[in-house]
């Protein structure tokens, strides 16, 4: 318990020393409500309304779900043929070699 609060605070220490301006104090209402702040959201939330929280024991983390492109990884999958020509040939091989 001792050593996991000793590397809690060492990790705060740490994240206020390399982001500068990185701890606010925000007001809980009694719904647990708070207002996440407008610099962040206007940088970190540019294409998104929803957000990932995790929830860890002693903290909260908020990360901005954004949409990823699948299609910049399309180039990088080796399937190791050189094109497919015929759908259901190709499911087969690719099956059969999975399994």
């Amino acid at each position: 318990m001792i050593l996991q609060l000793i590397l809690t605070w060492i990790n705060l220490c740490y994240m206020v020393i390399n982001m500068p301006n990185a701890i606010e104090i925000k007001k809980v209402d009694k719904q647990g409500r708070f207002v996440i702040p407008s610099d962040w959201r206007k940088r970190e939330m540019k294409d998104t309304d929803e957000v990932f929280l995790l929830k860890k024991k002693g903290f909260l983390k908020i990360i901005p779900k954004k949409k990823v492109s699948l299609t910049k990884f399309f180039d990088k999958a080796d399937l190791s043929i050189d094109s497919i020509s015929n759908w259901a040939e190709f499911e087969k091989k690719f099956y059969e070699e999975s399994h």
